[in-house]
């Protein structure tokens, strides 16, 4: 078990309001690891992900703002057409660089720079989406030493994302919805 944790990065695309439902409202009120969470969604709207998730979570839940500090027990989400990354200082970045697999954000830009800083503190979560971003970044998860969930892809309402961090990764740990939130409890 990830004892030694200090932070977690979840990726998610199509399903994604699904999956992070069954996931984040169940974390505890004393939940002590920041969780940094890349969705895509349209560059062109505002996101209201962090005030729905506020609504329903126990631990405070934010949109990301540059240069902001990271602070644990909190849940931040990447804001449209921003990648999110994660300084050596442990502050977060936004970035307007170009898309990585036509989405800004990217999963892969935050699991990248997140491994960096994090190295083998760090918890990786692959759920539901349609294209492969995020496995190039669990990989270098991975490599780093750091912890690598995806959900499993029958359970995904798209389950292209998980098949690819799993083809990826073959050596992730492949969970259920439920599982990853266990996890995520005693972590």
């Amino acid at each position: 078990m990830a004892t030694s944790a200090e932070a977690v990065v979840i990726g998610a695309s199509a399903g994604a309001l699904e999956a992070l439902s069954a996931i984040l409202p169940e974390l505890p009120e004393a939940f002590r690891l920041p969780i940094l969470v890349v969705v895509h969604v349209p560059p062109d709207r505002r996101s209201i992900l962090a005030e729905l998730f506020q609504a329903k979570c126990r631990i405070p839940v934010r949109e990301a703002e540059d240069k902001e500090p990271i602070v644990g027990g909190t849940i931040y989400f990447a804001p449209p057409d921003y990648h999110l990354l994660v300084e050596a200082d442990r502050c977060l970045a936004l970035s307007s660089d170009e898309p990585v697999l036509f989405s800004r954000p990217s999963i892969d830009v935050l699991f990248e720079s997140a491994a960096d800083t994090y190295g083998p503190a760090l918890i990786a979560v692959v759920l539901t989406g349609a294209n492969q971003d995020g496995s190039a970044g669990l990989r270098a998860v991975m490599q780093a030493g750091g912890m690598a969930l995806v959900q499993c892809p029958r359970s995904a309402l798209a389950a292209a994302m998980p098949e690819a961090a799993i083809a990826l990764c073959p050596e992730a740990e492949v969970m259920s919805l439920d599982q990853i939130t266990a996890y995520l409890r005693k972590a």
